[in-house]
């Protein structure tokens, strides 16, 4: 990414991890669970979602030592309480999986801004930007949906798992987040295939 557009997707994927989040907490309010709306979380407002490391200085130390090529973020978690839950299998899944259907929404409809406004009216600067916002929540999306402690994904799995396999589950729990980070370290380049393909697949490349 060129300088202007590593700064846009940092000013960007801010908002789109807390739109995240909030997605988070709206889902299980649906479902039963009081617990986002109790602690002052069903709200876009930044201040109740910004966390000084995850959305503020990871960020800008993960653009300095991969030298302006990679950059992530992500907001507080929203809580949530399993247990007021209406379906206790199924709730903490479709929970896990609102956060990235949001961020595949936020991308969908700046997508189809870039496939149906007239460049020649807003310029090709302009369709770089949106192109930022598309990629950014893609990212978001695809990365949260890794089956690793404590991304959403993660969730999903459990869910779908039969009881039998609770050993796996207690096993990926107890050691989700040094998993996460050989991941993070080493598996990463893996899904970005996938962002690519479901980038341009928005876009309309």
């Amino acid at each position: 990414m060129e300088s202007i557009q590593l700064i846009f997707f940092f000013l960007i994927i801010i908002p789109s991890a807390i739109i995240h989040e909030y997605a988070h907490g709206w889902a299980a309010d649906q479902l039963g669970d009081p617990t986002a709306r109790n602690a002052g979380r069903l709200t876009l407002n930044p201040r109740a979602h910004i966390d000084m490391w995850g959305t503020i200085l990871m960020p800008i130390f993960l653009l300095l030592v991969s030298g302006g090529s990679f950059m992530f973020a992500y907001a507080k978690p929203v809580p949530y309480n399993p247990y007021n839950l209406k379906d206790k299998r199924w709730g903490p899944a479709l929970i896990g999986a609102a956060g990235p259907i949001s961020n595949l929404v936020v991308a969908v409809i700046f997508g189809l801004l870039i496939r149906f406004l007239p460049i020649d009216l807003v310029g090709p600067n302009f369709f770089s930007l949106l192109s930022v916002v598309v990629y950014a929540n893609v990212l978001l999306a695809v990365f949260n949906l890794v089956p690793i402690p404590p991304l959403d994904g993660s969730k999903v799995l459990f869910a779908l798992l039969p009881d039998s396999a609770w050993q796996i589950k207690q096993t990926l729990e107890k050691s989700g987040f040094l998993i996460l980070l050989i991941f993070l370290l080493f598996g990463f380049r893996i899904i970005v295939p996938l962002v690519q393909f479901v980038y341009r697949l928005i876009i309309g490349i």
